[in-house]
């Protein structure tokens, strides 16, 4: 049979792995009677875990959430990857980074020598290859993510990048982490349209009482929409073009720019597409091979037109040379 201690976390480990038990269930696989089982559960519960205990037929023991963190029982590869992440907390600087080393020493300070050894191996092999941190805090994190939850709509300041500040009022749907960056999916009520906002550029956030009744993204779901919005939407111009050419032909030349294709049947594609000058949109557009009509925006059309006039020019211009065959058949023998 086993001791009072090991029995105390056998228990919690069958806890962890499934939430309710019957007491009958439980104490079989304990080999232990029930009433030896009531003492073992008010020991968890005398040590900060908290238990709710049902009687009848269908009674049972369920462990529930208490007002403080107990202790955890994490399997060897739960270990190492809680360990990994939390020495890598996505590129996080700040609160985020310092609450992370204090769980992360706090966690190998547990680890048998052979984890320890089994972490330091896998740390050796492993390089990171983004270096940058975010200087987003820890509270604005929650904060956001709680307006999510509450619907509740949010008035900021948000700097673009070129530092100049505007006021926003939106209504904020989720907190999405891609690599390096956090950003708030929100709908912009002056703009009324979904825009992606990056945490680190967001100033006085602060909830204005109202609440709203949350929409429907339009590409379906976060994943979808934001790989649409972080290709496109981090750029001072956008243009949507119709390419007579399929993705599949288009792929190389999407390298060149931010694009999302569409297929449109009979060979042709629309691509939403962005750029940080109407001279880069144009020099792409330029260099393909296919023939194209722009949607949007008109901008870039003038720009375009402008662009096409001052190449004409320059062919006509261009002095004729004489070629090489000309001069040699000139020189004397």
């Amino acid at each position: 049979m086993l001791s009072a201690t090991a029995r105390l976390i056998r228990l919690l480990s069958l806890f962890q792995a499934q939430r309710f038990w019957s007491g009958a269930e439980l104490a079989a696989r304990l080999e232990i009677t029930e009433r030896t089982l009531r003492r073992d559960v008010d020991r968890l519960r005398s040590l900060g875990y908290t238990v709710d205990s049902t009687s009848g037929v269908a009674g049972g023991y369920r462990l529930g959430a208490g007002t403080a963190l107990p202790p955890l029982l994490l399997e060897d590869e739960e270990a190492i990857a809680v360990a990994l992440g939390l020495g890598n907390p996505a590129n996080a600087a700040g609160d985020i980074e310092t609450a992370s080393m204090r769980a992360l020493a706090k966690l190998e300070q547990l680890m048998p020598p052979r984890l320890r050894r089994r972490l330091d191996s896998v740390r050796a092999s492993v390089v990171p290859v983004m270096r940058g941190k975010s200087p987003v805090r820890l509270k604005a994190v929650s904060f956001l993510a709680d307006a999510c939850t509450a619907r509740l709509v949010l008035r900021f300041g948000y700097r673009d990048h070129h530092d100049a500040t505007t006021e926003r009022t939106v209504e904020p749907h989720r907190v999405v982490q891609t690599g390096q960056r956090w950003y708030l999916l929100a709908w912009d009520m002056a703009r009324e349209d979904w825009r992606t906002f990056r945490l680190d550029r967001i100033d006085g956030a602060e909830p204005t009482g109202a609440r709203f009744t949350p929409r429907r993204l339009p590409h379906g779901d976060v994943a979808s929409y934001m790989e649409h919005a972080l290709q496109v939407s981090p750029y001072l111009h956008h243009a949507q073009v119709v390419v007579h050419a399929t993705p599949e032909t288009l792929e190389a030349y999407l390298g060149w720019v931010s694009g999302v294709p569409e297929a449109l049947g009979n060979g042709a594609t629309r691509i939403a597409t962005g750029a940080n000058s109407l001279d880069a949109l144009a020099v792409w557009l330029g260099c393909l091979p296919y023939d194209f009509e722009l949607e949007s925006p008109s901008e870039l059309a003038d720009h375009l037109a402008l662009v096409a006039a001052r190449l004409g020019k320059a062919t006509r211009r261009a002095p004729t040379l004489p070629s090489r065959r000309s001069k040699s058949s000139h020189r004397k023998p």
